[in-house]
This record gives structure tokens, sequence and C-alpha cells, in this order.
């Protein structure tokens, strides 16, 4: 582990070597990559500086203890040891934690899919709130939220909706919301009082550029028509839907939330590029079951991840055993502390294979 802080370090002072140099700057594609991976390795760069300190700061309370008669500098040397060892043993966490292989998709913006399971109606409303859920959410990180795809009901819910969340590390964050998510409360439209078991499915999916998939004209049908449902002025009157079929998976793809065909257009191939990607993705989940199995979620769709009970006001996740009381938070966006102790379940998921091996 030493070696390869060593070796990050002089990676680092190299890069600020190479951003420093003129020429640089005049080149954009260059600049940025440089840029990625200064930003990338500062963390683990400050964490091993101060690694190293403390490491002195023992070496030096030690020296001093063992020359030193007055007992007050002794009692300062001893309070310095304590609290280097401490900090030592922290920071050697935080580095293997650092050193952990990144998700290449980490960076990348999401766009996150939610349909309506069994429960009709109920299951409907329910997607609506989680998609409500997820806009709080995103407002509370500065994050900016595109509708890309919904299919409304007329009550107020959704059977599907789809939209892109763009912002630093989005993707690092929403992964752990793949899965099944499965409500419990009496439905408006329930007259006896009883309690219904709802399910909606969550997709997480990396936005794919087009460096990532390339897509075959000759793979493509495009049909143009008009859009349905209220839409306002001129979105009704004109050819501007477009709906994408992706003849080699059978992928369809309709869009139809702007009033222009040829941003419709844009935003369904932007949507199949991430479609495309996700497959690929899914079939090398599948190709690495072991590695699927240690991670917190992030991989199986079918998965029932979590329950929000509302007549206890409560919400588990299941594959970290963690119940909070605090449902009303929760679907008003206030979700980060679940996310953060799924992050948390999967490094040390990821640390115990590492030390296996």
């Amino acid at each position: 582990m030493f070696d390869k802080l060593e070796d990050l370090l002089i990676r680092f002072e190299e890069l600020m070597s190479e951003l420093s140099e003129p020429d640089v700057a005049n080149d954009p594609v260059r600049f940025r990559k440089l840029m990625k991976e200064q930003s990338d390795l500062t963390p683990i760069v400050n964490a091993y500086k101060e690694y190293k300190q403390c490491k002195q700061n023992i070496e030096d309370s030690l020296a001093l203890l063992e020359e030193e008669s007055d007992e007050e500098m002794r009692e300062l040397a001893k309070e310095e040891l304590n609290d280097s060892k401490a900090r030592v043993e922290e920071l050697e966490k935080e580095l293997k934690i650092l050193l952990l292989p990144k998700d290449p998709n980490d960076d990348k913006n999401v766009i996150v899919e939610i349909r309506a399971g069994a429960g009709g109606d109920e299951a409907a409303l329910f997607a609506a709130e989680i998609y409500r859920m997820y806009l709080h959410y995103a407002e509370s990180r500065n994050w900016k939220t595109e509708i890309m795809e919904a299919d409304e009901t007329g009550i107020g819910g959704m059977k599907s909706v789809t939209f892109m969340l763009s912002g630093q590390g989005a993707y690092s964050v929403m992964k752990y919301e793949s899965g099944v998510h499965r409500v419990q409360r009496v439905p408006e439209t329930e007259s006896g009082g009883r309690i219904h078991t709802s399910t909606i499915t969550v997709a997480v999916m990396p936005e794919a550029e087009e460096v990532d998939v390339q897509i075959d004209d000759k793979d493509i049908r495009i049909d143009v028509c008009r859009a349905s449902g209220a839409g306002g002025q001129c979105v009704n009157t004109t050819d501007s839907a477009v709906r994408l079929t992706h003849i080699p998976t059978g992928i369809v793809i309709y869009s139809q939330t702007e009033k222009s065909q040829i941003q419709n257009k844009a935003k369904a191939f932007a949507l199949l590029r991430t479609k495309l990607y996700d497959l690929e993705q899914q079939k090398a989940h599948d190709a690495e079951a072991e590695l699927r199995k240690s991670q917190v979620g992030t991989g199986d769709r079918s998965e029932k991840i979590r329950t929000y009970n509302f007549p206890q006001g409560r919400v588990t996740d299941h594959r970290i055993n963690l119940t909070l009381y605090k449902l009303d938070k929760i679907m008003n966006g206030d979700i980060q502390e679940i996310i953060d102790a799924c992050i948390a379940a999967d490094q040390a998921a990821k640390l115990a294979k590492m030390n296996e091996n």
C-alpha cells in the first residue's frame, strides 16, 4: 500500500509541474484531463502527507521522552504521542478506502427511470412521490434536473417517469437507489382502512456519452408523430414527438416533452445511448457475479431494497438492516443518511474482500 502511495505522491508532483507549463493552458483537452487527475489524487495525497507527518511526530515525541527530564515537557510529549498514534490509525483506514478501485462511472450524470409495479393506481401514486423525493434531494445537492419521459395517470400518479440528474458525482451517490421500493399504507381509494403493499422499480443509469456507445444509423428506425396529452399550445399541433426503435435490441424510446422535434430527437438519442450503455454494464455485472454479491445493491434491479411503512412512519433499507423513523423527512428528500450508510457498507464489503485476497 505504501509503495503505491509513494508512486501517487510522485505522480501528483509531476502533475503540478505539468500544469504550470504555459503550453498546457493552450490545450483545453489535455488541461481538463490533467485537472481531473489532479482532483482525483488530491484527497489521497493530502491524507498521505498528513499520515507521514503524524509518523514523524511519533518519532519526535519518543525521542523527546528519552532525553527530556522536565515533567511538563514530558506530559506534552506524551499527549502529542497519543494524539498522533490515534490519528495514524484513522488515516490508515481512510487511505485504504481512498485506494479502493473507483467505479469509472462515479463522476457521470445519471438518468433515473421510475416505474410503477404491483399495486395499480396506488403504485403509480407512490412512483410520483418517489420522483418528487429525488427532485427535493437533487435540489439540496444543487443538481440540475431535466424530465425526459413521463406517463402520468389522471389522479396525480405516474406509471413511469424518466429524468436526468446532472451534478458532481451524481452516479456515485444515486447508484444505491436502484432496485424495488415497497410502500405499505392505506390507499386513499381504500374504504375499509386496510393496509396495502405496492411496489415500484427504480433504475439508475450513468449517462452515456457518444464516446461510450456507437449507434449505427442502419440499426435505428425514427418515427415522428404528434405529441399526446396536455402539452399546451403547439405541442399537440405539430409532429414534434419522436419515437426511436433500436432494431437489434428492440428498445423503443418515445420523447415528447419538448416543443421542438430536434430537441425531442436529441433527448431520445441521449436516452437510447444510456440504455444501451446500461445493457452493457448489466452484462458485465452478470459476468462478475461474485463482485456483484459484494456490492450493496448496485446491480440487481429485481432486488427489494427498501420499505416505506406509512402507518409506523418508518423506512427500512433491507440491504444494510437500517431502519429510520423519519418517513416524512425522507419523502421530502432527506435521504442522505441512507445513502451514507450504503456507501459505508459497500466500502466495508470491498475492504473485507480486499483483505481476503
